[in-house]
């Protein structure tokens, strides 16, 4: 792959069109600000990141989390940026952080209430409850989109599905930035155990368009289900994702006291040698730091800073076998050792004591409880729309899904993506008020 095609600022359903500057934003530019300012970017701050939303302490949401992640992305990607100028000379590198921070602004806006519970509750509502009788009435890549229900591919969909009302190309992004976020570039029927892919059939063409057109490498045969190799900076963008997930869940794992002063400080001050350890160590009693939580916030940021340097140097001594497409694992997967055992210690502490925990499990549960009825009722609506109320339960859902189209894959749909678009708060809302647990104020 040619890095001068990767960098394309083409837009999504203006490709035809020469875009009319009105200020001296680049196009990459404009990707973050429309992001930033769309009713799907706000809605994720009422949506669970790990943690129940906040009550008296505060905690990360997908909203916090998305700008944590794009700010990393940020760093990584100009320090890519800057090494790769000095070595190619290629003006069109110095965007890569911008394209970096766009596309980890928009790398959970796929995802459903509830987290991976609301995920999983999708999915099982089609292979294990009522919604398996469906799968005579759709086509076989159809079934797999639904049974696979991944918030990547929902967040591609999201991002360039027109929906009702709105303009062709969804958001109008450049083809650079919709690239970035496609972490699995393969279909559903590639999804293999894990369950994961990049963008649902109705969508697969959009993807092939953007990445026939930027070079990105075909690695399916023709006929067979697509399969990509990744765009480049997708390596930058998962990078980002992965050191914010796993270290800023222990912080709010201290902060919930889950976990210990000391064992956050020790995990944390794992990622580095002797020597580095007994700087951080002088340098936190010289500030005069005495707040726990403060001290675990400035580890946290040597931990951050750690582990992007280390990402960086990765992606360049590896950038040969990325743009070839043979590179195999995460960025994460391949730093040096004594940080890598490190990242590997958080994430078995991580799963055993943080997503296990009983605050995570109940709003799984309840989550998942939520997300299940839903489903099942507006799925029902959606199969017989003459039913009094079935044409109930249809009036509630906004005009821009077109949940009353005589396709049945297509209303199924429109109401995969009225569900999943949904705020942990506002699924709760209508939860209780379709099964009648509250009424509204009169």
């Amino acid at each position: 792959m040619d890095w001068n095609k990767l960098i394309s600022n083409c837009r999504l359903g203006q490709e035809d069109r020469h875009p009319e500057r009105h200020d001296d934003r680049t196009e990459f530019k404009r990707d973050y600000d429309r992001l930033i300012f769309s009713a799907p970017f706000r809605r994720l701050q009422n949506k669970t990141q790990v943690f129940p939303l906040p009550g008296s302490i505060f905690v990360h949401n997908r909203l916090t989390h998305s700008l944590e992640v794009a700010s990393v992305g940020m760093s990584l990607g100009n320090d890519v940026a800057s090494a790769l100028f000095r070595k190619n000379d290629k003006p069109l590198l110095s965007e890569l952080g911008q394209i970096v921070a766009s596309a980890c602004l928009a790398h959970d806006l796929g995802n459903p209430p509830f987290g991976h519970s609301g995920e999983k509750a999708i999915q099982t509502f089609f292979t294990e409850g009522k919604g398996i009788g469906m799968k005579e009435k759709v086509s076989a890549a159809f079934w797999d989109d639904i049974t696979h229900f991944e918030g990547n591919a929902n967040a591609f969909r999201l991002l360039t599905h027109q929906f009702k009302g709105r303009r062709p190309g969804g958001f109008v992004m450049t083809y650079s930035t919709l690239a970035s976020i496609v972490k699995y570039p393969y279909s559903s029927s590639l999804a293999g155990k894990k369950g994961k892919f990049g963008f649902f059939n109705s969508e697969a063409p959009v993807y092939e368009r953007i990445a026939d057109e930027m070079g990105i490498l075909r690695l399916s045969a023709p006929g067979a289900p697509l399969r990509f190799a990744r765009h480049p900076l997708v390596y930058l963008v998962e990078a980002a994702d992965d050191i914010c997930y796993e270290i800023m869940d222990l912080e709010d794992a201290h902060k919930l006291k889950i976990l210990s002063f000391d064992e956050t400080a020790s995990l944390m001050l794992c990622f580095f040698d002797e020597d580095t350890r007994s700087r951080i160590l002088q340098r936190i009693a010289d500030e005069q730091l005495t707040d726990p939580n403060e001290k675990i916030q400035y580890l946290r940021a040597c931990v951050i800073g750690k582990l992007e340097n280390e990402c960086v140097e990765v992606f360049l001594n590896h950038e040969e076998e990325i743009l070839d497409g043979s590179m195999t694992g995460s960025l994460i997967d391949h730093i040096s050792e004594l940080p890598h055992e490190a990242y590997k210690a958080c994430t078995v502490v991580s799963k055993k004591r943080i997503y296990k925990s009983q605050p995570v499990l109940d709003v799984e549960l309840s989550g998942y409880r939520i997300m299940a009825t839903l489903m099942e009722l507006m799925v029902e609506a959606i199969e017989h729309p003459e039913r009094y109320y079935s044409q109930q339960l249809i009036g509630r859902v906004s005009s821009q899904y077109d949940i009353e189209n005589d396709d049945l894959e297509t209303r199924l749909m429109a109401v995969i993506d009225y569900i999943s678009g949904m705020t942990d708060v506002y699924a709760l809302d209508v939860y209780q008020k379709i099964c009648g647990i509250s009424l509204p104020i009169v």
